[in-house]
């Protein structure tokens, strides 16, 4: 894995892992890939896809066998996804799903919010479901990561946001008081 990957990085990455899966599976871009391909300036280690299902990930995984495997796909109990990682071009590519329950349709992986919450990028030849800012914001705001939230806050002051979708996305993850008072003195 590179220490930093910059979009043309994420863009070569997923455009080669997309064309070797085809289009028949449903998947989105979360993680700060997402941000990164939505125009936010973040440092990215590796692109995180989510897929809504164990068979999901493992047809993807099959397609995937010209590059190298570094984790094979197996169930991670401790944070209840099921998980494998490939390297594309140098790039780590992590395949998984997140088996817990959610109420909220606003959290970036769990439950339906990334299946309903997601705007199309394209990448090479693909058009690619990428999370909403929206809910990135609250997942970075819940582990506390200035470095991450506030290139977030500063995009989505300068180019708008679904201020329903953010109010759900912070009551979903429970989001402090200062974390909360800070979104509202960045996003009036």
């Amino acid at each position: 894995m590179r220490d930093s990957l910059d979009v043309t990085d994420v863009t070569t990455a997923l455009s080669t892992a997309l064309d070797a899966v085809g289009g028949d599976i449903a998947y989105r871009l979360c993680g700060t890939g997402a941000a990164l391909h939505q125009g936010v300036p973040l440092p990215v280690g590796d692109i995180d896809i989510l897929l809504s299902g164990r068979d999901d990930v493992d047809r993807f995984a099959s397609a995937l066998t010209a590059f190298p495997c570094l984790y094979k796909a197996s169930w991670l109990a401790d944070t209840s996804q099921y998980f494998t990682r490939f390297s594309v071009g140098g790039v780590d590519f992590e395949l998984s799903t997140l088996e817990r329950h959610a109420v909220s349709d606003a959290m970036e992986c769990v439950g339906s919010g990334p299946w309903q919450h997601y705007v199309l990028v394209s990448c090479g030849a693909h058009e690619v479901p990428v999370v909403r800012l929206e809910l990135r914001l609250a997942s970075e705001l819940l582990r506390d990561r200035p470095d991450r939230y506030g290139p977030i806050l500063d995009h989505l002051s300068t180019y708008g946001f679904d201020a329903d979708l953010l109010r759900r996305a912070l009551a979903a993850h429970d989001i402090p008081a200062r974390h909360r008072r800070l979104v509202r003195e960045r996003l009036p």
